[in-house]
């Protein structure tokens, strides 16, 4: 009997070096219609996420604290009035940042440091 998967795309991932028995106890598995994470990636995986959240690195090291701040409101969908008028900054100090941000993200709009941003999981608590 001949079995097809129920749908396409990827049943696990192996790390590149994962040494032959992996592989094959990986193609096992992915047949059997098991979910795949090699040893290697699993153990990054709880490296990473077993740390304090304070421990992870920040999204975009280049920006300052207050330039990622902005960038999570311009994320959320605030205006820059609103994000003045939240953390008590001018419309034009607003600007500054967003220009400064812009450069420091390599986009030349808003809405291109708005899917950057959102891509980081900025602006997706407000």
């Amino acid at each position: 009997m001949r079995t097809t998967p129920s749908s396409p795309g990827a049943a696990g991932y192996l790390l590149e070096g994962a040494d032959g028995a992996d592989i094959i106890a990986a193609v096992r598995a992915a047949a059997a219609g098991q979910a795949v994470l090699g040893a290697a990636l699993a153990r990054r995986l709880r490296d990473w996420f077993g740390r304090p959240p304070a421990v992870r690195e920040a999204p975009f090291p280049d920006l300052t604290d207050r330039e990622r701040e902005i960038l999570d409101d311009v994320a959320a969908g605030l205006t820059s009035t609103e994000i003045g008028a939240k953390l008590d900054l001018s419309p034009k100090t607003v600007a500054n940042n967003i220009t400064a941000i812009l450069g420091k993200l390599h986009v030349t709009h808003r809405a291109e440091a708005i899917i950057k941003a959102r891509d980081a999981g900025l602006g997706l608590s407000g």
